[in-house]
């Protein structure tokens, strides 16, 4: 490991502790190395447009983007809350049911926890702190901790830029995600009925039952959007980024033409916001790739592989010491940081103890997803302060129980690789 790169590192370390976005703290730290090993910075323009332009599954990630604020502003939201309301909402805790359930569902559409977060986590935390039976902090954190569900469930943008960096299939990663994000809303929803007995938080008025079929109808035409992708990436009709588009224009036909939710100026400022976000996503991507390049010119993990397989590790010993790691940074970094940069350094010790990479793929986007509600740094936490000015410390004070169970959701993945692996080898896929 040369100087030039511990120089580079503790650049690195430095800006983002001081609080510099994590975007520019990785282009200044890159291009710290690149001025002291006395390289070109056109080093670091070649790297990233070749990155982006031979990356054409990047293009997924706006388009997802879009989808998901399309979501958002129409009514589709509204009509899924009210058919999980129907659904669930009869049970004690049900509007906390009722929380997890629209992540599941939702998670079909947005594949981004951020925009689950902000977009029906709102609407939901306010129907919650309005019953009266349930406590502003209680609210937001079952909100903030159902939301790491949706980049789980395809589609998922982690997902993407995880095939992006590992040369994983987009479309098995997708099906790995399936059972362990229906089991992290399983184990959401138990803990929720546990403290709805234990605190005695009070029942909603139910729904006929009469009026559940015609909820369901109202929400079905939402519903179909992942069975639509699925179908597009498994039935040959579609690429993984195709299928993107089509999310896309299928959000739009239904805000804009189904359900009539949507204005010309409400769609342009969709756009405006959706170019924001990818740019903000996109900067990350760049500097990624420039450091990934510092990386892959120092060698270093084909060092950690080797350091790795003479410790004679074993593989299951090995992928409980990435996940600890994993779950330590993700106190201090943002998942998309920990994605491009960090995940690829262990690739290639995968490769050689033979850990199958989509397995690994799963449970890291995973890992990183409890990362965005584990305090300090804990994005979704600030992001749900910041869209309901509910205190952060409350929210903190009552998340750690749902931290804990997805954690060892987490660990139930790890110790058993079917629970991904599942239904990628029943439709083909040979690991």
């Amino acid at each position: 490991m040369s100087a030039e790169f511990l120089y580079c590192i503790g650049t690195l370390f430095l800006l983002a502790g001081i609080g510099a976005p994590i975007a520019y703290a990785i282009l200044i730290a890159s291009f710290v190395y690149l001025f002291a090993a006395g390289q070109s910075v056109g080093v670091a323009g070649k790297t990233l447009m070749d990155g982006l332009y031979n990356s054409f599954i990047l293009l997924a990630v706006p388009l997802f983007i879009v989808a998901a604020n399309i979501m958002n502003a129409g009514t589709i939201s509204d009509r899924l809350l009210n058919f999980c309301v129907a659904l669930v909402g009869r049970f004690r805790g049900g509007l906390g049911h009722v929380n997890v359930v629209a992540s599941l569902i939702f998670s079909g559409m947005s594949g981004s926890a951020v925009a689950d977060a902000a977009g029906i986590g709102k609407i939901i935390i306010g129907m919650m702190t309005r019953s009266g039976h349930y406590p502003p902090g209680y609210a937001a954190a079952i909100t903030a901790a159902s939301a790491t569900i949706g980049p789980i469930i395809p589609p998922s943008i982690p997902m993407v830029l995880y095939a992006l960096v590992s040369g994983s299939s987009i479309g098995y990663l997708f099906l790995g995600g399936i059972v362990p994000g229906l089991l992290m809303g399983a184990v959401l929803m138990a803990m929720n009925a546990m403290i709805s007995r234990r605190r005695g938080f009070g029942l909603e008025e139910p729904v006929p039952l009469s009026a559940l079929p015609g909820q369901f109808f109202t929400a079905f035409p939402a519903l179909l959007m992942p069975a639509i992708l699925l179908y597009g990436i498994y039935g040959g009709v579609t690429t993984p980024t195709e299928a993107a588009a089509v999310a896309a224009a299928y959000a739009l036909l239904l805000a804009a033409l189904f359900y009539r939710a949507l204005s010309l100026r409400g769609l342009y400022g969709i756009l405006v916001e959706s170019a924001r976000s990818s740019a903000a996503v996109g900067i990350v991507i760049g500097g990624a790739l420039i450091l990934n390049y510092i990386v892959a010119s120092e060698n270093i993990p084909a060092m950690m592989a080797q350091v790795m397989l003479g410790l004679e590790i074993d593989p299951l010993a090995f992928l409980l010491c990435v996940n600890l790691i994993l779950l330590l940074l993700g106190c201090l970094l943002d998942a998309t940081t920990l994605i491009l940069v960090i995940i690829p350094l262990f690739l290639p010790t995968c490769r050689e103890l033979g850990i199958d990479l989509v397995h690994f793929g799963v449970v890291a986007v995973v890992n990183c997803m409890i990362g965005l509600i584990t305090p300090p740094y804990g994005i979704l936490l600030f992001v749900i302060n910041g869209v309901t000015r509910i205190p952060l410390v409350e929210i903190i004070r009552e998340v750690w129980p749902f931290v804990v169970v997805l954690i060892l959701a987490l660990l139930a993945m790890i110790l058993f690789p079917g629970i991904v692996l599942f239904l990628p080898r029943l439709l083909g896929y040979d690991a």
